[in-house]
Formats: structure tokens, C-alpha cells, sequence
């Protein structure tokens, strides 16, 4: 099929934010290159990990189809780790085809053995209830802000907007009996075949084994795949690499219970799989994890400024895999970029670029200039250097950011720099503030404290509202003051 956005460069330039106007492109931009189509430009974008019968499924993809990819709820947000397969689904989207996110409110309730060494311990049906609410609320949005990201770049291109709801497998799995489970998908199961799952395989392996529950996880989501095969025609299930056998699992039970010969006898191939990567940082690190905790895509959990600058220190080796995968920038473009990264590293406009595009595709245009607001603020230059800004766009940067703190002015004026940045939190008390202060490790802005009872001034103001205290160069907070 061709459903390919074709955009004039004037009209990208004049959508597109600041950090795009110098790069260079032909005179029609593409957002998708490949000539063969979805499947072919997920290809280039290194987003396809394994494929089930890729040449029919080529051939399958010229006609629109329906594709799920679903969403276990292990918590109550999104996170980077989930930014492979929406963005998946949403290139299938942007050739036309419809897309079904799916939050396993059932399966949820079972844990997934997949890529665990340890079995899940059972989560609460209420903990689940929720979680499968706040995910349903956060695909819609990334959904909705991709629109917006798409219609930002592409005013005028023949691009359809569909409003993309995740659905709940509890829906069809909360009145299915275990006997009647059993005599439609176990009697199709082979357990011999089920053992050798690789997932399944791990955990036979480990001290720990694997119980009979999450043993029949893999029959629960082959069947997802055949409800909504059955009900919407989904034909295609997009999943992490760790999701291949259960994958396999559905392609075989949809061929059990609804087989279909061709014309000449043979079987029809009416369904297939596509897995992701299991994306990695080059030093082996697992993708988004940070102390443990992944990088949220909700704002609550972690700030645009924390998601900006995520994706703003990836370093070097991973900053052009990441631009093609996580980006719906022209490959071209991406290649341009990287050019001119590659003879001026220092400037970083490889990872400027990621993080801007990331951010606006999660977040929102606005999103973007707020995070550069306050990276200039608190990371960039020497300290030496404070950018300008006003005092309004200051506040704005950081709002919600735990950086940001609120003073009256005359506490500000009546307390100690040391006792300011004990009080709000920069340093653990104010013997550890002085300990600061004599070694000069304190700054108020971009001078350091010169003594233990310095105290703040109207001329140490930042457009007459905000200072900034730090301690090296990443602990900083931002007091503002208030009437």
C-alpha cells in the first residue's frame, strides 16, 4: 500500500522547532524512505529483531490490516523501555494501517515469565485495576502528542488522524471458565512444545523452576491474539524479543482453531509476528534503567528535564542507533546529522537533536523549550556563566521539578545562604553547608559563597525573582522568591 507523507521542505521548516532548521535534506521530505513499505522502513530503523515468514508478510502489507502489541501492567506508567513498541505500532499507524494497544489486565494478574530469572510475585486485582486505568490513559496520550508531533511537521500531507484507545483482555477473559479455557485452547496445546519455549527454558534451568502459573501464561496471550484476530482481523502481534514463543504460541492456536486453505490446497499464512530488539547501551547496560528505576514518560515520575536529559547523555556509540529508533525524523536527516556530530563531537548535536525530538514526541513542542530553558540554566557552560533568562520562563522550566523551590522574600533575605540550601534540601544540614563554604564548594549562582554568614541581595537576583545554589556540577536547586 502507499500512504507515504510526502512534506515540501518550507513547510517542515516552518513547523518544525528551533533544533531542526539547520539540517540539510532533500527537497521533498519523507518521513518514510523505504520503498517497499512498514515493514522494510522498521528495517532500517533497526526495530525489527525477528520476523515470522517475512516475504509473505511483505505481501500481506499491502493491504491495510489490524496490529496489536500489548502492555503488561506491572505499573501505573509508561516508561522508555515501552517507547519500542509504541513507536512501532505508530509507524504502522502512519501507513495506514490500524493499531490496537493492549493492556493485559488478565495476564497482568498471572506475571509473565519472559526475560525473568525469579518468578513475579502476584500483584493485588485492585493494584492491577488501577494500573490498567492509568496505562489506558498514558497510551492514548503518547498516541494523541504523536498526531500533534506529526501535524506539527506536516500541515498540509494526506495524513489521517485516528483517535487509538488500548483495550483490557480482562474484558474477554473475566467470564471464561477454567473447563471451558481448557476445552478451546489446551486441548490445541502441546505441552512438549510449551517446555521448549525459551522462557520457559530459563526458568527450568534456574534453582527456583517455573510454577504451573505462569507455565500457562504463553495459552493466555496466544489467545489475546486469537480474540482479536477473531473479532478485529488483527493479524500482526508486535512484542520485545523476550515475546517470540509467545508469539508462536498464537500464530498456532489461530491456525488450530480457524484454519484456511488455499486454492491449491495448501495453508494460508494469515498471521505473523514481528519482535523488537532487546535494546541495550553499548556498555551492556539494559536500555532506560537508571539506579534501578526506568526513565517514566509520565511527568509525575520522572520531569520533562530528567526525560530531556536522559536522552541528552546517551553517549556517542548509541546516539545514531537511538535517533533512527526512537525518532520519526527522515533517515536522511538522521545521516546528516550524524555527519556533522561526527566532526564536531563536542557540540553533542546528535544527542541535542534525540532529546529534542524525544521530548516533543513524548511531551509537546513546549515541553522541548522548556527543558532547554533549564539545561542552560543548571548544566550548560562553565560556572562562570549564567544565561539569561526571565524569570517567568525560569519558573516555567522547572515546574513540577523537584529543583524548584519556593521562598518568601523576606525569609530569603533574612537567612543565611548556608541555612537556604540546608533548608531546601541541597545539602544534608547546615554544618554540611559551612563545611561547603570553607572549601568554596558552594555557589549562589556562579560565585562562590565567600563566608558562613553571607546573606542574599536584590543584586544577586536573576531577573529580580530567582537564584540558583550548587554544589559541583549536577546538585543544584533554584530558589524563587515570593511576595
Amino acid at each position: 500500500m502507499s500512504t507515504t507523507l510526502q512534506v515540501p521542505l518550507r513547510a517542515f521548516r516552518r513547523a518544525s522547532p528551533r533544533h531542526l532548521r539547520s539540517l540539510r535534506s532533500p527537497q521533498w521530505i519523507r518521513s518514510y524512505h523505504a520503498e517497499g513499505g512498514v515493514l522494510e522502513e522498521l528495517e532500517a530503523r533497526g526495530l525489527v529483531s525477528q520476523v515470522t515468514s517475512r516475504q509473505k508478510l511483505q505481501n500481506f502489507l499491502q493491504k491495510p490490516t489490524v496490529v496489536y502489541a500489548g502492555i503488561d501492567p506491572t505499573a501505573d506508567y509508561l516508561h522508555v523501555g515501552h517507547l519500542l513498541p509504541l513507536i512501532t505500532l505508530y509507524h504502522f499507524h502512519l501507513h495506514g494501517h490500524r493499531v490496537i494497544p493492549l493492556i493485559g489486565g488478565a495476564t497482568g494478574l498471572v506475571g509473565d515469565p519472559s526475560g525473568r530469572d525469579t518468578e513475579r510475585q502476584l500483584t493485588g486485582s485492585a493494584v492491577v485495576e488501577d494500573n490498567v486505568r492509568s496505562l489506558k490513559s498514558a497510551v492514548s496520550q503518547f498516541f494523541s502528542q504523536a498526531d500533534k508531533y506529526v501535524r506539527r511537521r506536516a500541515p498540509t500531507a494526506p495524513f489521517e488522524e485516528a483517535e487509538i484507545k488500548a483495550k483490557n483482555n480482562l474484558s474477554w477473559f473475566k467470564n471464561m471458565d477454567l473447563l471451558a479455557f481448557l476445552r478451546k485452547v489446551g486441548v490445541h496445546a502441546r505441552v512438549n512444545t510449551m517446555i521448549a519455549r525459551d522462557s520457559v527454558q530459563s526458568r527450568l534451568s534456574s534453582q527456583q523452576g517455573i510454577s504451573f502459573t505462569e507455565f500457562t501464561y504463553q495459552l493466555l496471550q496466544a489467545y489475546d491474539f486469537y480474540h482479536l484476530h477473531k473479532e478485529y482481523g488483527c493479524a500482526i502481534q508486535v512484542g520485545g524479543s523476550d515475546q517470540w514463543g509467545n508469539i508462536l504460541s498464537g500464530i498456532d492456536l489461530i491456525n488450530r482453531l480457524m484454519p484456511e486453505v488455499g486454492p491449491d490446497g495448501g495453508h494460508v499464512e494469515k498471521v505473523f509476528g514481528v519482535t523488537t530488539p532487546l535494546l541495550t547501551t553499548s556498555s551492556g547496560a539494559k536500555f532506560g534503567k537508571s539506579a534501578g528505576n526506568a526513565v517514566a514518560l509520565e511527568v509525575g515520575k520522572t520531569s520533562v528535564l530528567d526525560f530531556y536529559q536522559f536522552f541528552l547523555r546517551v553517549p556517542d556509540a548509541d546516539v545514531g542507533k537511538y535517533l533512527k529508533m526512537f525518532t520519526l525524523l527522515p533517515l536522511p536527516m538522521i545521516e546528516a546529522r550524524i555527519k556533522e556530530h561526527e566532526e564536531k563531537p563536542e557540540a553533542r548535536l546528535a544527542q541535542k537533536l534525540l532529546a529534542a525530538e524525544v521530548t516533543e514526541l513524548v511531551h509537546g513542542d513546549a515541553s522541548v523549550r522548556t527543558a532547554e530553558v533549564a539545561t542552560r540554566l543548571l548544566y550548560d557552560g562553565p560556572t562562570t556563566s549564567i544565561p539569561k533568562a526571565n524569570s517567568a520562563e525560569i519558573i516555567d522550566a522547572l515546574r513540577g521539578d523537584p529543583r524548584l523551590k519556593f521562598c518568601s522574600a523576606s525569609e530569603a533575605y533574612s537567612t543565611t545562604i548556608a541555612k537556604l540550601a540546608a533548608i531546601h534540601g541541597l545539602v544534608p544540614s547546615n554544618s554540611a553547608a559551612r563545611t561547603l563554604i570553607a572549601s568554596k564548594g558552594l555557589y549562589l549562582n556562579s560565585t562562590p559563597v565567600r563566608d558562613i554568614h553571607q546573606q542574599l541581595t536584590e543584586d544577586d537576583l536573576l531577573d529580580k525573582q530567582c537564584v540558583i545554589l550548587r554544589v559541583g556540577s549536577k546538585r543544584q536547586i533554584v530558589v524563587a522568591l515570593t511576595n
